[in-house]
């Protein structure tokens, strides 16, 4: 057969290849140097075809794409099942599945072959899996192959050529870096020159390139999953349940062409049924992002827990963002709720605002001075304090919520609050999953471009009736002055039956708060599902129980609360400390707190 002019026609080669690989021993004699300059085009431009591709499947298409009709009429991939990990080789048998092929001169390719299924995985051994392992392509006469090689071609049979194809297919193991991925068969038909030698080289070049986009897809998507599991985790588990706030959330995870970003959301109680509610969004798309989260939420939550003011925990937590190195920025909003004040106390890190549905279903942007993103430094944070009224609902959320490609982050921010009005508007007061889900109709999850975090709370408020709050100067007639207001709070409470216990943990608590306070001290009674006791004074030493001997007069104290109390603990504040003390109450008298949000 005559081989084939150069075709320099259109859809014959690669968009920027220069010309088509030599197809005959011949047509090599008669082109020469030309034939080689076509040939090194060819792969310049089909290489970085197959390197545009972003995952497993793209590649492989690239790869079919770059192949056909240029270099063969017939591509088969075929990859590993399940695709090997890990350093060790797997042990044979290979199973090898078909992946993708295209054929014909529209070259269109198929990642999922109609009636795939209809063809059984293939099993290979001996000489064939030593030519893989072997890592160079061959022609298809080669020893050995014959009978694996009918069963590769099975889906292109009706491909004009030889049941033996010999020279007109090209085997071409699929090497990544450290184990057989698959195979690569190209194929010729009857109508067109057999592959030569130098073609070998070409095949070689193909398969390798695609074989190196695989494992680093491979690579890619083990860290992505790595990433999300890791974001996921370091996300609440679940939302505390306090009385005075209900609380719900959401977390959607961008698309999956994009990568794990640093968004979070945590509520933590604090002392008084108080509760700070914190959501930020560390700048940035990748692992370092979602670990650079964690570290700044088990930051927040240590600060919390020292009970600062919103404010000091930003100065803080902007110390820390610094030293964990001046290119790692996020934004954070930092508020804390009083349940029995009703009050809200809010401080913003370049933060989007967060918005207040009002109880008559008003929604208002709410007006946060801006500070700086965490990690600027050298930057002051402002507390706005504001009236928390009962009914009320706090959304806070990541820029993901209301900024996209469509829209700024402030057109969003008014259709979020829009949307929350609307739902009021509908529903009266919407349960707060219900809500949720209505702020989360706003996105389109196909072009989701970010994480959303979201954190709503409704504020319940605390009934003063429940509440019995006293200020008592640090003097030795103090302990049996707070006995005395205890017994009649208990009275009014109908808790006669808890006098005792309740009087006994007073004493001995408010006893050791007069040996270190020098300004008055604050004795708080809460009644919940349980009954709670609060004695704070301006002392920041706390105390810890210990084991007194038997000629100590003192030092039983907290050993005597610890034996009675259901639980008990000491919080040190900004301003000294808190001790307090809970116990569980008659069924019949406790207060019960919504259980739904």
């Amino acid at each position: 057969m005559e081989p084939r002019t150069p075709d320099h026609g259109p859809g014959r080669l690669p968009a920027g290849s220069g010309g088509r690989p030599a197809e005959g021993a011949r047509g090599e004699a008669e082109r020469g140097p030309e034939a080689q300059t076509d040939r090194l085009r060819y792969l310049e431009s089909a290489t970085r075809r197959i390197a545009w591709g972003s995952d497993r499947d793209e590649t492989l298409g690239e790869l079919c794409r770059a192949a056909i009709p240029a270099f063969a009429d017939a591509i088969l991939v075929h990859l590993r099942d399940p695709l090997p990990s890990g350093e060790a080789e797997p042990a044979e048998p290979s199973v090898l599945r078909l992946h993708s092929m295209a054929q014909g001169p529209e070259a269109s390719v198929t990642e999922a072959p109609a009636g795939a299924a209809e063809f059984a995985p293939l099993t290979v051994s001996g000489r064939f899996v030593g030519i893989l392992l072997a890592g160079r392509p061959v022609f298809g006469d080669a020893p050995g192959l014959v009978p694996t090689v009918t069963a590769l071609l099975e889906p292109v049979a009706s491909l004009p050529a030889t049941t033996a194809p010999g020279r007109r297919l090209i085997v071409a193991p699929l090497y990544g870096r450290r184990h057989v991925l698959g195979t690569v068969a190209l194929l010729r038909g009857a109508g067109r020159p057999a592959f030569t030698e130098d073609d070998l080289l070409v095949a070689s070049q193909l398969a390798t390139h695609a074989a190196l986009g695989i494992d680093k897809a491979k690579v890619s998507g083990h860290e992505a999953s790595m990433a999300d599991a890791l974001q996921l985790t370091m996300l609440p588990s679940s939302l505390p349940r306090t009385t005075g706030v209900r609380l719900a959330s959401r977390y959607l995870p961008a698309a999956d062409t994009a990568q794990v970003g640093g968004d979070w959301y945590d509520a933590i109680p604090l002392p008084g049924n108080r509760v700070a509610l914190v959501v930020g969004d560390v700048l940035g798309h990748s692992m370092t992002s979602a670990a650079i989260m964690g570290q700044l939420r088990t930051t927040v939550q240590t600060l919390a827990g020292l009970d600062l003011p919103p404010e000091e925990v930003l100065h803080h937590l902007d110390e820390q963002a610094q030293r964990l190195g001046s290119e790692h920025m996020a934004t954070c909003l930092y508020a804390i709720y009083d349940p029995i004040a009703q009050r809200l106390l809010i401080a913003d890190a370049g933060h989007p605002p967060p918005v207040l549905l009002h109880p008559d279903g008003f929604g208002e942007v709410l007006q946060i001075p801006p500070g700086a993103p965490i990690g600027v430094g050298g930057v002051p944070f402002e507390s706005v304090e504001m009236p928390a009224p009962t009914g009320a609902t706090l959304l806070l959320y990541t820029d993901g919520l209301v900024e996209s490609r469509e829209r700024d982050v402030w057109a969003g921010v008014e259709l979020l609050r829009a949307r929350l009005q609307a739902a009021a508007d509908a529903f009266g007061s919407p349960p707060l999953d219900m809500l949720c889900d209505a702020v989360l109709n706003i996105l389109e999850p196909e072009s989701l471009d970010d994480d959303v975090a979201l954190l709503a709370a409704r504020f319940d408020g605390f009934p003063p009736l429940n509440v019995a709050y006293w200020f008592l100067s640090p003097q030795p007639q103090t302990a049996g002055r707070a006995r005395q207001l205890t017994r009649r709070a208990l009275h009014r409470w109908g808790l006669d039956s808890m006098l005792d216990a309740t009087e006994l943990m007073v004493s001995e608590v408010v006893t050791n708060a007069v040996r270190y306070a020098s300004r008055p001290i604050a004795l708080r009674l809460l009644r919940t599902d349980v009954l709670r006791c609060e004695v704070g004074d301006d002392s920041p030493q706390v105390p810890r129980m210990r084991r007194a001997q038997a000629g100590d007069e003192g030092g039983r104290g907290l050993f005597l609360v610890d034996q009675l109390a259901q639980r008990w603990g000491a919080t040190r504040l900004s301003t000294g400390k808190v001790v307090w003390f809970e116990q569980q109450m008659p069924e019949e008298r406790r207060q019960k707190t919504p259980s739904a949000p």
